[in-house]
């Protein structure tokens, strides 16, 4: 595994911000793995954070692709534009991902990482409605993690699977890997 050179630099920040909400390395590495699967890709990031999933994703990305991020906690965000926004190839909205997923429903994407409330656990219908035909959604933390908000987070991560399992238009695999990884790819029925 071949980390984003600028990846320490991130790290160091957000542990000084106190931020524990950073993507693991190995699905840091699936990330850049799927996004070099997509050239001239058009990617979604629900969930910036201080920007280290955004870190893989962009070293996997060719020079025709885009990346969208959407993070609605400017400080953690600023690390991310700190390090990452010189890159034209994305492009960070700090705004909550509710009010911009009712505003994009025309968009669609070769990826979407939603590392988030809000394309995951809510307004789930409106993210797969931004896949294209192949499109990957991919979901972490699905296996039990120390920050989970309450005990009562596994019927919501046990309802997301079934509602992926029973989406007729997604084929789907649940990996119990890293800190559990759902990859759902869009196809035409």
């Amino acid at each position: 595994m071949k980390p984003p050179v600028i990846l320490e630099h991130i790290q160091l920040e957000s542990e000084a911000l106190g931020f524990q909400m950073v993507s693991d390395p190995l699905t840091g590495s699936l990330l850049k793995t799927l996004a070099a699967s997509k050239p001239g890709g058009t990617f979604l990031e629900l969930g910036t954070g201080t920007g280290v999933s955004a870190a893989w994703l962009l070293d996997g990305m060719d020079e025709d692709s885009q990346l969208i991020s959407i993070e609605n906690d400017a400080t953690v965000a600023s690390v991310a534009k700190k390090y990452l926004g010189h890159d034209k190839r994305v492009k960070f909205q700090i705004e909550d991902a509710a009010f911009w997923l009712n505003q994009v429903m025309n968009q669609k994407f070769d990826l979407i990482f939603a590392d988030a409330w809000v394309g995951k656990y809510s307004y789930l219908e409106q993210a797969l409605g931004l896949l294209k035909p192949g499109g990957l959604y991919v979901v972490d933390d699905m296996l039990p993690q120390p920050n989970w908000p309450s005990v009562d987070h596994v019927s919501k991560v046990n309802e997301l699977v079934s509602i992926l399992e029973n989406t007729e238009d997604l084929v789907m695999t649940k990996i119990n890997w890293s800190s559990g990884i759902v990859i759902a790819t869009k196809v035409k029925r």
